[in-house]
């Protein structure tokens, strides 16, 4: 009869704690009646672990308690003068780290609020801690939420920690000994935890990817920056490798991204991951998404080289890595180039970049920027800048930094004379300059004193055009996903064209060659007609035949005279129809 008594007293406590119960806390109860076989009327302290078990447990969530130590500080100034005590449980409901007024340490360990306690749902029964686990939700187990009668003074607010691959790795929970009635008093609590929860999972990815590429994202521009709301990291072939909670919602639905290719994801590709950097206004930092909308994006570039991607050359034996490997697919001369910049990246010599129009000048002093890890960036058009101008632009800048001079030739003379001494007022401002001119002839330019040539030109890169890069396949490919999302692809026939024309407008003009392609293409393949007409041949493309002609059809020899790559010759030659003659 005892026996009975004891059954019948359960049942009537489960049903006078049953009214505007959640759901979760509804099944909780349930758990722990039937499952764990406990009683709702019991009134036992708080379960806490030996010393020797504490320590495995600390010991184990370590690397967790170090991502979360800023963040749980932080939090715990907002909400110390309200009584609020802070736990860090590892996976299995084992306080691992604390926060709380010294003033009150006995009671909260009474509690169970202290370091040790254990909060796993079989051992404490309906708790916050426990809740959290069972569903990998936030929750709020409300003063008689609480199963057992030990604990029905608590308001206790949980948010679960999850790891880059996607497993609960630790719960945050603020809870109140006393807290006002109503269950809606913890709305901020919740906000509170699940931000921390959020920022928490943010910093560990950030600290496990340093060698890695990392992609913040965020739904509104004005945070992006400072408060991101998920982020991924991907290795070199763009493969994602590892996501906060709130990533593999916002591009998964919560399925793992885990091993997923970001062009199925995102309207970009690992390639493209250079422009969308701080350097960049966050508003032109937009992201496209499979459904249609978009995001914005920040990505952080690897801070220490790694092999290079599978797009890349594997004959490439340079140290060259980061942001600046993803400016080749393995062209000879471009990747000489690369290397010297990445060791000139970290140094203080004035760099001059020249190369013809539209060859990636500006996108390669962008990246030597992000390589030094300086401070701002500042990009001047010379062209039309006035003295005043450049002393108002010099006059904000302040700190270590990076100062971009395009088109340097086009400065006028009474701004060049003057620059120099601007530039010696700020000495942590490095300047890069860019030019369409090549070294000797701008040398020869009067407008730019000797004295100013060798102030900028400490060393000097030299980028190919694109006629004589040995990528452009690579080029065409990078590009056309890019503006097509990887939706497009071209025919043989249409890719040989491409590859077959001397392309002076560069990177510039093949970008705009494509996006029109894709715009015309009434499919998703791009065919000969959906290609814009190549400009006019030069005159050496007229005389080409005449020129093989004296060559005696020796290519190497043509190329010198015609000043071309050998492969340019061999283009123009396939695209012409020529034979060598019999």
């Amino acid at each position: 009869m005892a026996e009975i008594h004891h059954v019948e007293e359960i049942a009537r406590v489960l049903e006078g704690r049953a009214t505007g119960r959640d759901s979760y806390v509804d099944a909780s109860w349930r758990r722990c009646v039937e499952l764990y076989g406990m009683d709702p009327t019991r009134n036992e302290p708080a379960h806490i672990v030996t010393e020797s078990e504490f320590r495995a447990h600390r010991e184990q969530a370590d690397w967790m308690i170090g991502a979360a130590r800023s963040s749980l500080q932080s939090l715990f100034r907002q909400v110390a003068g309200q009584n609020y005590v802070l736990l860090l449980t590892d996976a299995k409901g084992v306080c691992v780290d604390f926060f709380g007024d010294e003033l009150f340490v006995d009671e909260l360990r009474g509690a169970g609020l202290y370091l040790g306690s254990n909060w796993s749902e079989d051992i404490a029964g309906t708790c916050g801690v426990g809740a959290c686990i069972v569903t990998g939700e936030p929750v709020t187990v409300h003063q008689d939420d609480h199963f057992g009668n030990a604990h029905t003074a608590l308001s206790c607010t949980s948010a679960p920690i999850y790891d880059s691959l996607g497993q609960l790795a630790a719960v945050l929970d603020i809870s109140l000994l006393r807290s006002p009635g109503p269950k809606s008093s913890q709305n901020l609590a919740m906000s509170l935890a699940t931000a921390s929860a959020r920022r928490v999972e943010m910093a560990n990815l950030m600290a496990t990817s340093r060698r890695e590429w990392v992609l913040r994202l965020s739904s509104s521009p004005e945070f992006l920056d400072v408060d991101p709301e998920a982020a991924i990291s991907l290795d070199g072939s763009g493969r994602v490798i590892g996501a906060t909670r709130a990533a593999m919602r916002m591009l998964s639905a919560g399925e793992s991204l885990i091993g997923t290719q970001i062009d199925s994801l995102l309207g970009l590709s690992v390639d493209d991951l250079p422009d969308l950097m701080r350097d960049r206004p966050t508003e032109e930092r937009v992201v496209a998404l499979e459904d249609g909308g978009a995001l914005f994006g920040h990505a952080i570039a690897p801070q220490a080289p790694r092999r290079a991607h599978a797009g890349a050359t594997r004959t490439r034996k340079n140290a060259y890595g980061g942001v600046l490997a993803t400016l080749t697919g393995g062209d000879p001369a471009l990747s000489r180039v690369l290397t010297q910049a990445e060791r000139l990246a970290q140094t203080q010599v004035p760099l001059m970049i020249c190369g013809e129009s539209g060859c990636g000048k500006t996108k390669l002093a962008r990246a030597i920027h992000m390589a030094s890890r300086r401070g701002g960036f500042l990009a001047l058009d010379c062209a039309g800048l006035g003295d005043g101008d450049l002393r108002d632009a010099l006059s904000s800048q302040s700190g270590q930094g990076t100062l971009l001079l395009r088109r340097i030739e086009d400065l006028h003379p009474d701004v060049a004379r003057s620059l120099a001494g601007y530039l010696d007022l700020h000495p942590d401002l490095r300047p890069i300059s860019t030019s369409g001119l090549a070294r000797t002839d701008l040398m020869a330019q009067e407008n730019i004193p000797s004295a100013l040539y060798f102030r900028l030109a400490g060393a000097v890169l030299e980028l190919p055009p694109l006629r004589e890069r040995q990528d452009l396949g690579w080029l065409i490919d990078r590009l056309l996903r890019r503006g097509s999302g990887g939706e497009m692809r071209l025919t043989p026939s249409a890719r040989a064209e491409l590859l077959a024309r001397d392309w002076p407008g560069n990177l510039r003009e093949l970008g705009n060659v494509l996006d029109v392609a894709c715009a015309l293409a009434e499919t998703t393949v791009i065919d000969l007609p959906d290609l814009p007409a190549a400009p006019e041949e030069t005159r050496e493309n007229l005389d080409l035949e005449a020129v093989l002609d004296a060559c005696n059809w020796n290519m190497a020899r043509a190329a010198r005279r015609l000043g071309v790559n050998r492969s340019t010759v061999l283009r123009r030659v396939r695209k012409a129809g020529l034979r060598v003659p019999d």
